[in-house]
């Protein structure tokens, strides 16, 4: 049974739907997901193998808690000296942000490149004509097997309007 009531959906709406539903706005959104995603790994693989083992080479610095005091107390961890109100320069917690950002980076360059490989290898495969090519490549080898033919005189006198 039809509603006796009709609810007109606003043009705005109409239009969000369309947009929402594009391709490109889902790929992004999975993209986001996944960026979460790979951000946490990247994460604890900076901060529980890349920063170990460099800090044990480097005579076990821990670089998550490489601190400057600026002002106040200075505490045995960087969270306690911030508990305690002391203004504090985080400069492990920097240089773990610029390794994260490395090999993120760096992931990135190397599944790109996979990417771009992947295109190139299917941009190379022979394609088939298809009729339409294939009946206009008829067409033009019989106008070309034709003799030329002379051009049409101009007229003399123009046409009375």
């Amino acid at each position: 049974m039809k509603s006796p009531i009709t609810l007109n959906e606003p043009a705005w709406l109409t239009e969000f739907k369309a947009f929402i539903m594009r391709g490109s706005v889902i790929d992004l959104a999975v993209g986001i997901v996944i960026g979460a995603a790979f951000t946490a790994i990247v994460g604890s693989l900076v901060e529980d193998l890349i920063n170990p083992i460099v800090g044990l080479m480097i005579g076990g610095i821990d670089f998550s808690n490489v601190f400057v005091v600026l002002s106040g107390a200075r505490q045995p961890s960087l969270e306690a000296t911030r508990e305690g109100g002391a203004a504090v320069l985080a400069v492990g917690r920097f240089i773990n942000a610029i390794i994260k950002f490395l090999i993120v980076a760096m992931a990135i360059f190397w599944l790109l490149r996979i990417l771009s490989r992947f295109r190139r290898t299917q941009e190379a495969k022979p394609v088939a004509p298809t009729k339409s090519e294939i009946l206009l490549a008829d067409i033009l080898a019989e106008l070309r097997a034709r003799p030329p033919t002379a051009p049409n005189p101009a007229p003399a006198n123009p046409p009375a309007p």
